[in-house]
This record gives structure tokens, sequence and C-alpha cells, in this order.
């Protein structure tokens, strides 16, 4: 029979992962641990922990609440159980634990700063709320683009009324520099993008013709010199090199605005060879916590975040590959009877920010899990679900698998349910903290899908999140 000493060495050994960024060992190490002994409190929050960096924060909620279960008096239970509410956008339970933290830990003074931020937050909260309107006007309306003048000292490619891939090379090179586009040329990029995405249908349906490509890639999340990476490897978009970004272009690296101007950019070039799906993080409140706001005002202007929120939701949701491949960023859905032709049917334009249910939530935010069925969602926000989920979904539409993004994978992709669903995750050492490769899919006439992995490469020292709005992200 395992010890109590055996109980303390795999606590010790998750430490150690944790040390090296081994999130998911450690995950599994704590687990061993509570195997044997279930009533020490330490194991669950060193857990929860983990499933923070893991982005598994409905787990993380539950590990911590078990560690107060066991100890009313653990100020770090308190401490990561807000944290990870805070993750999910539950403000006011995290002040709850912030407070308590407090209340039972006087002179933590860490504990006293995530409490001030966090009760800005809902004070900020709040203050949206009340000011929200049912149908806000249009951030474009009244934008005069052409009255901006270009400064004379402007040292970049001049745009004109379209698209060059000579401004591309030029903004690709000016952001390598730490140089950013001239705010006429972001809001022109912007509104000529939104036209194209608003028209078209939520989920497109396209083909792969002969002597053509598609590239499919997952997460990008503001990591700008991966993401050169990932076209030096594989080769920029061209007419007939499509490419298909799954969602997450932002929030979190902190070359955010780089990265969406530039596949904005691609999008306005080649809009019938370059698409993009929008993710759980095109959204505001995820904006608003994760840094992509914060970058945006420091980078340019307050309007060019209200400009991207508009586009962001004029994107479409999924991307249909030769009637084969449903690719979406999150996942599938709570009812079996929801189909492609849902999907298709969705007016994405009635309803601008996901919220916290119906077709368009799911689309964004659920996950794979391995057990049959659907269960709660480790994140706390959607659900998870099965592989018998994923084989009747496929197999009433007429599918060869679910393509989805969303989730960190140690080797930059995973196939599981026998096949049917494919994580692809296009940020490697994801937020400096993760050791995971990053991954592409590469797609020819034939349909078959060849997956290819790629490393991290060197950026400028600019930590992730330095754009966020509060210290509490540095803790996820």
């Amino acid at each position: 029979m395992p010890s109590e000493k055996d109980a303390i060495a795999l606590k010790q050994k998750g430490n150690k992962a944790v040390a090296n960024h081994e999130w998911l060992n450690a995950v599994d190490y704590y687990t061993q641990a509570i195997e044997i002994n279930d009533r020490d409190a330490t194991f669950y929050c060193n857990r929860s922990q983990a499933n923070i960096k893991l982005e598994s924060y409905g787990y993380a909620v539950a590990d911590a609440s078990k560690a107060i279960e066991i100890d009313p008096d653990y100020v770090k239970a308190y401490y990561r159980r807000a944290v990870a509410n805070t993750a999910i956008l539950n403000s006011r339970e995290a002040l709850k634990d912030f407070k308590t933290a407090v209340k039972k830990d006087p002179g933590n003074k860490d504990a006293k700063l995530k409490l001030a931020e966090c009760e800005k937050i809902v004070r900020h909260v709040e203050f949206l709320r009340a000011i929200e309107i049912g149908d806000p006007p249009s951030a474009f309306e009244g934008l005069d683009i052409d009255g901006i003048a270009v400064d004379a000292n402007y040292d970049g490619a001049k745009l004109g009324e379209e698209m060059s891939q000579d401004f591309i090379d030029d903004m690709i090179q000016r952001f390598k520099n730490g140089k950013k586009l001239h705010r006429k040329y972001v809001y022109q990029i912007i509104a000529a993008v939104k036209k194209i995405v608003y028209d078209e249908p939520t989920m497109v349906e396209m083909e792969v013709p002969k002597g053509h490509q598609l590239t499919v890639c997952g997460d990008t999340h503001g990591q700008f010199f991966d993401l050169m990476e990932l076209f030096r490897l594989n080769g920029f978009p061209t007419e007939s090199h499509y490419y298909l970004f799954n969602g997450d272009f932002v929030d979190r690296g902190s070359w955010s605005t780089e990265i969406v101007l530039l596949l904005y950019a691609y999008k306005w070039l080649h809009p019938k060879a370059f698409f993009l799906n929008r993710g759980n993080h095109e959204t505001d409140d995820m904006n608003r916590v994760y840094g992509f706001e914060g970058e945006c005002k420091a980078k340019y202007t307050e309007k060019t975040f209200k400009l991207f929120s508009e586009s962001f939701s004029a994107l479409p949701l999924a991307t249909l590959i030769g009637k084969k491949y449903f690719t979406l960023h999150g996942g599938l859905f709570s009812d079996d009877k929801t189909s492609l032709d849902d999907v298709r049917k969705l007016n994405r334009h009635q309803q601008r920010q996901p919220g916290q249910q119906g077709i368009m939530m799911e689309m964004l935010w659920t996950d794979p899990q391995p057990m049959p069925g659907r269960g709660p969602s480790k994140r706390g926000v959607g659900l998870q679900f099965g592989p018998d989920v994923t084989k009747r979904f496929c197999e009433a539409n007429g599918l060869d698998a679910v393509i989805r993004s969303h989730e960190v994978r140690m080797e930059g992709y995973e196939v599981e349910h026998d096949g049917r669903c494919i994580t692809v995750f296009s940020a490697p050492r994801y937020c400096d903290s993760t050791e995971n490769k990053g991954a592409y899919i590469n797609i020819g006439p034939d349909l078959k899908l060849d997956f290819h992995q790629f490393d991290a490469v060197p950026h400028p020292d600019i930590k992730p999140m330095a754009y966020a709005q509060n210290s509490l992200t540095s803790m996820m």
C-alpha cells in the first residue's frame, strides 16, 4: 500500500514539474498524491495552480474549493480560486476570495494589491454595464479616414486604395524593427477587412483547387515572431497558397496588434484565398482582461480597439473545408440536433458578443474530453464533449473530422476521438512559460492532412501580458 511518504514524494515531483513549466506532468503527480491521501489541502492547492497554467480554470476553482473545504484558513487556496475566477471573468466571486485572504492574513501585501485591483475591475464592469445600450452606434460612424493626414516624416510605405504585397513586406519589416503603422493605415485596413468579412457567411465553405494548398493554423496569441517563423518554414500566403487562421490571433502575447494587422492585410490582399475564423479571444471581455485593449491604446488609440472590436464581431465562426472538415475555434454543441445547417443559418450580426450560452458561445468555447457524453467545462465556461458526440456529429453531417484550436497541445497538435477531432495550436512556448511546440496543417486537393511542427524563436525582451490592465493576469 502506498504511504503518506509516497504521497509527499509525488507532491515534490509535481513541484519540480511546475518549476520546469511541465504543467500536465504536474497535474498528474498531484493527482497521484491525492489518490493516496485525499485530505491534504496542499495537494489540491498545488494542482489548482497547475490547472491555472493550463487554462483549466474550472478545474482550478474546484481544486482550490476542495483545499478550502479541508482547511478553511488556507489563504493561498482563496488566492488561487480568486485568480482562476478572475480568468473566467467571475470578478465578483474573485473579490469575495481576495477579501477573505486579506482578512485571514492582514499582512499579506500581495493579497491586498490584488484585492484593490479586483475592486477596480468590478467597478469598471459595473460602469460598463450601466452605460451599455442595446444597439450601440458603429465605431466607423463619422470616421473620416481620408481626412487623416500622414505625417511628412513617416518613413514607411504608403497605402493607397488597395492593399499591395509591397506594403505588406514593408509592414513586416517595420514590425520586426519595433515600429508602428500610421494611424490612418491602421484604420484603413480594419475598415476594409470589416467590410469583406461582414459579407462572408457565418460558415465559409471552400475547396482546395488543383495546384493549390491550404494551411490551417491555430492560436497565435500575439506571438508575432513565431508567426514569422511559421511563414518562413511554410511559405507566405499567395493566391495559390491559402491560409486559414482559426481564431485567437490576439491577447496574452505582446505583439497582438502586429499579428492582427498583418492577418487583416493578407485578408484584404487575398480575400478569396485567406480565411479568418473568430476565436473566444476576439471578444470584448477577454480583450479587456488579457491585454489586447491595453495594447491598442498604448500603441495606437482607444478608437483602434473599438474598430477592431466591431471587426471581430463581423468575423465568420467556422470554415467548411472540402465538405469534409468542419473547422472552428472551440468545438461541438450541447445538443446532438445542432447541425451544419444550424451554423449556416446563424445570424452572427445580431449578437456582437457570444454571451454565456447558445451556439455562438459553444463554437468559441467548448473542448473535447476522452470520456463519452458531455461534461462540465474544465474552463468554467461552456462544456466538454466526448468521442461519441463527435462521431454522431460527423456521421450526421457527412464529415471526416472536426478541426479546432483553443487549447495548448505539447506537440502542437493532437488527433483524438478516433481521428475525428483534431486540435491545432500555433503558439510555440506559449506565453514564454509552456514548453510546447507549435503546429500547422497543410491540406492539398486530395484533402489529406499533413501535420508540421515548429519551435519558438527569440523575440525582443517584452513579456507576455505586458499590456494587460492589471497584475492579476500575471498569475495566470
